[in-house]
């Protein structure tokens, strides 16, 4: 019997790797979705309709909101940016562990209408390494960067709303304890619950013919 899949939210602070991360996920192992969000923006060069983002129109997605057809949602820079609940819904029916990487107020907007979504927080091992991190992007100047480490001090204070936490010692080894987790989740009680009362009913009715 096919076990359906788990919601996982990633967050972490800017410049931790996530991207990364999840990159060498994908690429050594199986049976995971990353969420595909929706947005108003126009598609840059290059970008699939479907693949990096549904493209819609704002009337369709304000549409969305009102019908609560979304996991989140937030308005960034005149476009609005959210998770249908549909697309999620399917990859989750079909048995993939589905990824939804994003910041700490949409991850709990997710928990509190899907209570066993699992929320993984990934971390650097230290403020030293997140400062190295984001200077030796080489993308950003010293001003950003430390505004940068101004708002991972705020959203530390989040953690512990979250149910792990992921430390980025290294990406490959971080990978796979990402992997790990993920899938000792659907060793749960209650990612089971339907083989359960298969099994059930099988050793009642095997009890019944044996009596």
């Amino acid at each position: 019997m096919k076990t359906r899949g788990s919601l996982i939210v990633l967050s972490g602070f800017a410049g931790v790797g996530k991207g990364t991360v999840l990159k060498a996920l994908f690429e050594t192992h199986e049976g995971y979705a990353y969420s595909v969000s929706a947005t108003t923006r126009s598609p840059r060069p290059g970008e699939v309709d479907g693949v990096h983002y549904f493209f819609i129109s704002k009337e369709r997605f304000e549409e969305m909101i009102e019908q609560d057809e979304l996991l989140e949602h937030a308005s960034y820079v005149g476009n609005y940016y959210g998770t249908p609940k549909a697309y999620v819904e399917e990859k989750l029916e079909q048995g993939f562990d589905v990824i939804l990487e994003i910041e700490v107020q949409g991850a709990l907007h997710v928990k509190e209408k899907e209570p066993d979504a699992i929320l993984i927080y990934m971390l650097p091992p230290g403020a030293d390494t997140l400062y190295q991190r984001l200077s030796g992007r080489g993308t950003e100047t010293e001003e950003v960067i430390r505004k940068r480490m101004l708002r991972a001090s705020e959203e530390a204070e989040y953690l512990v709303n979250y149910d792990y936490i992921i430390v980025n010692y290294d990406i490959d080894d971080c990978a796979a304890n990402l992997h790990t987790l993920i899938r000792a989740q659907r060793q749960r009680v209650k990612s089971n619950s339907a083989f359960i009362r298969k099994l059930q009913k099988e050793l009642v009715d095997f009890a019944k013919k044996e009596c």
